[in-house]
């Protein structure tokens, strides 16, 4: 949620705040005391940090000279992250997707094994997204520790691997996406069925929730999907469809922070 010090967290790794207790690592030691930092850890925590008046080859060269990196590198993340066609045009002038682009780029310039992103697609439309989503998975399946930070839970279900969720300070999960999900589930099937009142009457019976949506369709929770079938089978009951119901991610995360959230708005005067 807003105000859970994901963004603090970020800027505590890479040395811009300092923690009142404990230590952040990158590699083993504190980023700035790499002798190659830019080898060790790339960040993108404000894609608008470069100076407007700027031309986007001269910032990737000003940030590279400070590393020793040399040109030929700038040339090769200009074309990684497709704005070799304005890389003579001033900053100032770019758009958000751009400004996104040109950030990327930096993070990649001393072709470092972490790269660490600050709510990447905040803003970006459709094909900006897709891209920075695409270009975080190949990233990630070249090796390399890719730690994204967003509110976007359907961006995250199709990008991350594995789910941290921070609420006023604290950690809530970190887990595999995977468990993170099964963790939150309380099982729930959809059935429709010949007779969905029957069915209905005898799962009823034996304490679990049970939702009808139509005339022969049913919502099951607190069952898994064998114990069903097995009851419509039993009242010789033709079954028409059986479907587990996954959790989503959004779900999941909102049932987690339910009382970590700093901000509350009354969902009943909102659609009032």
């Amino acid at each position: 949620p807003n105000g859970a010090g994901k963004s603090t967290t970020m800027r505590m790794i890479m040395g811009l705040d300092r923690p009142s207790a404990g230590s952040a690592f990158v590699n083993g030691r504190p980023f700035a005391e790499h002798v190659d930092p830019m080898s060790q850890a790339g960040a993108l925590l404000d894609a608008k940090a470069a100076h407007p008046g700027r031309r986007a080859v001269d910032h990737l060269r000003m940030l590279a000279a400070t590393n020793g990196i040399g040109t030929r590198r700038v040339d090769e993340v200009m074309d990684l992250t497709g704005i070799s066609s304005v890389a003579s045009r001033r900053i100032g002038g770019f758009s958000l997707g751009m400004h996104q682009r040109l950030g990327i780029a930096a993070t990649m310039l001393g072709d470092p094994q972490v790269l660490i992103f600050d709510e990447p697609v905040n803003g970006l439309d459709p094909e900006g997204v897709h891209w920075v989503r695409g270009f975080a998975r190949a990233r990630a399946a070249e090796g390399r520790t890719v730690f994204i930070s967003s509110h976007l839970m359907s961006e995250m279900a199709q990008t991350a691997d594995h789910i941290i969720v921070l609420g006023k300070g604290r950690v809530l999960a970190d887990a595999p996406l995977s468990d993170f999900l099964r963790g939150a589930e309380h099982p729930t099937v959809r059935v429709r069925v010949s007779d969905a009142a029957v069915l209905g009457s005898v799962l009823a019976a034996s304490g679990v929730a049970i939702t009808q949506t139509g005339s022969d369709a049913l919502e099951v929770t607190g069952v898994p999907a064998h114990i069903v079938a097995r009851a419509a089978s039993l009242e010789g009951l033709e079954l028409h469809e059986l479907t587990p119901v996954n959790a989503s991610l959004e779900e999941a995360y909102l049932a987690l922070t339910d009382d970590a959230t700093e901000y509350r708005s009354d969902s009943a005067a909102l659609v009032s």
